[in-house]
């Protein structure tokens, strides 16, 4: 019976030789594409675009970054001027949500509003509206109301 270390090899081991010729498989650049810094040995380059991210702030924007302050849920109202109402409407008029959408003084997706401004020179009815106090104030004095 034969031992291990009695086995001889029937064939060639197969191997290649990196670096000889051009027509073969490793051949010319033998794998390491053109010329330049990575065509050369200890070629080890990280990402620019790393040291970018590392130097930017680590709380900008919107989405995880946001301030813990803010809320999003919170409905902001559109600001609509009172010059503005009285050039659309008349006299006497009822203005709430609906009839400003009406004029398309708002979209149909804002779902609040509030009046401002200092100066009106007709009577109004203004419901269902946030009003600044200048604006209750110039309301008032023209003889409408505000409920």
């Amino acid at each position: 019976m034969a031992n291990l270390n009695q086995l001889q090899r029937m064939s060639k081991r197969s191997y290649r030789r990196v670096g000889r010729g051009q027509s073969s498989t490793r051949g010319k650049t033998s794998g390491r594409g053109g010329k330049g810094q990575t065509a050369r040995a200890g070629n080890k380059r990280r990402p620019e675009l790393r040291d970018i991210i590392k130097k930017l702030p680590k709380r900008r924007g919107f989405g995880k970054n946001r301030a813990r302050s803010v809320d999003g849920s919170k409905i902001r109202p559109v600001a609509i001027s009172l010059t503005r109402i009285d050039q659309i409407f008349a006299a006497g008029a009822e203005i709430s949500l609906v009839s400003l959408r009406a004029k398309g003084m708002i979209s149909r997706k804002d779902n609040a509003a509030k009046v401002v401004g200092t100066e009106v020179g007709k009577k109004f009815t203004l419901k269902g509206l946030t009003v600044s106090t200048s604006a209750r104030a110039a309301v008032e004095k023209a003889g409408g109301s505000i409920s």
